[in-house]
Order: structure tokens, then C-alpha cells, then sequence
């Protein structure tokens, strides 16, 4: 089975996410620039001319597919990267991928997301032995 991981985060976070991500494997992803509000509703700037309200602040959209086996690390590394400890720090989603079909060979499923070198085809090492 596979999911997918969308992570909305403050765009000069992205580098420290990229960074997180590449540690553990992860190769793919995808990256857009969106804007958007929590529950901080945006913010309040003050000008000569008055009060400014910008209630859809830029931020960025990370979307990654991948195997159940590595959501969770996935979504730690994505925390570290992404985290200040302040509110708008960002939101992680998890959604259910039903198939995935890779255009350019036709694999269908866990092979069409595998590529060289990612966390799926890293040698799992334990610390046991």
C-alpha cells in the first residue's frame, strides 16, 4: 500500500525540509508555491495610510508518494525540517494512494515510485546487529 504525504510549511523552510528529506532517502517529491491561512487568519500590518489585512500568506506545498513502511519517518524528518516552535509552522496530511502508473514504462504500484538510491531500496541496517 501507499500514501501520500502533502505538507504545508513556510517557504524559507523548504531548504531545512529538502535537507531532513534527503537524509533518509526520500528522492521524489514535488513542489509547488501556494498561499493560504490557519487559525492565525493571516496577520495585521500597520502603513501611514491605516491597517492592512493580508489573511493568505505565501507558503509552500511539499507532496510526496510513497510506502506505508516509511510514512512515519517521512513525517518526522518533515517536522524537523519545518519546525520554529511558532504558530503557522504548517500541516502535515496523510492520504491513501490507490494506484500509482509511472507513464514512461507502465510500472504500476510501489515500482513505478521506486528510483536508485531512495529509502526504499537503501539496505536496512539494524542497530542490533
Amino acid at each position: 500500500m501507499t500514501k501520500k504525504i502533502e505538507a504545508i510549511i513556510r517557504e524559507e523552510k523548504l531548504p531545512a525540509v529538502k535537507r531532513a528529506l534527503s537524509e533518509i532517502g526520500i528522492v521524489g517529491l514535488t513542489v509547488l508555491n501556494v498561499r493560504g491561512r490557519g487559525r492565525g487568519q493571516g496577520m495585521q500590518l500597520q502603513w501611514r495610510n491605516g491597517t492592512y489585512n493580508i489573511d493568505l500568506l505565501p507558503r509552500v506545498q511539499i507532496n510526496i508518494v510513497l510506502s506505508d513502511d516509511n510514512v512515519d519517518a517521512t513525517i518526522e524528518a518533515i517536522r524537523q525540517g519545518a519546525y520554529t516552535g511558532e504558530k503557522g509552522d504548517g500541516m502535515i496530511f496523510i492520504y491513501p494512494v490507490e494506484d500509482i502508473v509511472r507513464i514512461s514504462t507502465g510500472e504500476r504500484g510501489r515500482e513505478a515510485i521506486t528510483y536508485q538510491g531512495d529509502i526504499d531500496t537503501r539496505k536496512k541496517v539494524s542497530r542490533y546487529n
